[in-house]
């Protein structure tokens, strides 16, 4: 079974600073913003800030993404911190990039860290349902039905529903990952021999000889191998003897695989059948 989308919480500045943030770097990034646009100094400031970035980016790690990728998309989003950081504002850098970089982060697992497409609306129905039943079964003491979820998010128990049902898009199970007692896989099962369809080509040719029966003949077949009745039943159903029965089914038997040829399946299991009053 799929997996729930984990809830993505920010990093807490003082611990960004206190690991990937050099003492120095605060200063020189005020002297660097103060050149800007400088392009020389706009490099030289998302060099300075890459490390942190990079640890940003490695706390989402272990959630189905590449590390580089998150890398990635933690980079880009430094760059725009650069672009759109005003430092006249009585905010640290640091501070801001970091609201930055895990936006964007958070937005790349919304929007690529599903394994199958689901629209945009219900990503975002289901992350707050997902946030909404880990906050209510903290306040109530027990998993919240649908009505109390929708109440709490203001969203109607349709959405609620639906917002449910996709959390199990967000992962999937690979198909060589064992799903049961004997640890078989579906892979194992895919294309794994079926006994049944061997004879499934002569059920669909007796069948049609079958139709040519008599009435009484296939009455009989019927009521033997598809109501599973002895002999002695049918005999009592159709008001005959049970010896009656058995020469009555050998003869219909024999007159199948007469028009059919031998038979492996079922033929054998039949013939095997006559013994069984």
């Amino acid at each position: 079974m799929a997996s729930k989308p984990e809830k993505i919480e920010s990093a807490p500045e003082t611990v960004v600073e206190d690991t990937a943030i050099a003492p120095s770097s605060t200063e020189r990034a005020d002297e660097l913003f103060a050149r800007l646009p400088n392009s020389a100094a706009r490099d030289e400031l998302v060099l300075l800030f890459r490390p942190l970035a990079r640890y940003l980016a490695r706390r989402f790690a272990g959630r189905g993404e590449p590390v580089e990728d998150l890398e990635q998309v933690a980079s880009i989003a430094l760059i725009k911190a650069v672009d759109r950081f005003d430092p006249a504002r009585e905010v640290k850098f640091s501070t801001y990039a970091t609201v930055t970089i895990v936006g964007e982060l958070k937005r790349h697992f919304r929007d690529k860290g599903w394994a199958l497409n689901v629209p945009r609306r219900v990503k975002e129905i289901s992350l707050h349902v997902e946030r909404a039943v880990s906050e209510l079964n903290q306040m109530l003491g027990h998993s919240p039905t649908v009505k109390e979820i929708a109440e709490y998010t203001g969203s109607t128990e349709e959405e609620v529903v639906e917002g449910i049902e996709a959390m199990h898009a967000y992962s999937t199970t690979p198909l060589d990952a064992p799903t049961d007692e004997d640890k078989a896989s579906p892979l194992n099962r895919i294309g794994a021999n079926d006994d049944s369809l061997e004879v499934l080509e002569s059920w669909v040719s007796v069948k049609s000889v079958l139709k040519t029966l008599p009435d009484r003949d296939r009455r009989i077949l019927h009521l033997r191998f598809f109501k599973g009745m002895t002999q002695t039943q049918i005999a009592a159903e159709l008001g005959i003897s049970q010896m009656h029965v058995s020469r009555l089914l050998s003869g219909t038997l024999r007159k199948v695989r007469d028009r059919l040829g031998p038979l492996e399946s079922p033929s054998s299991d039949l013939d095997a059948d006559l013994q069984t009053p």
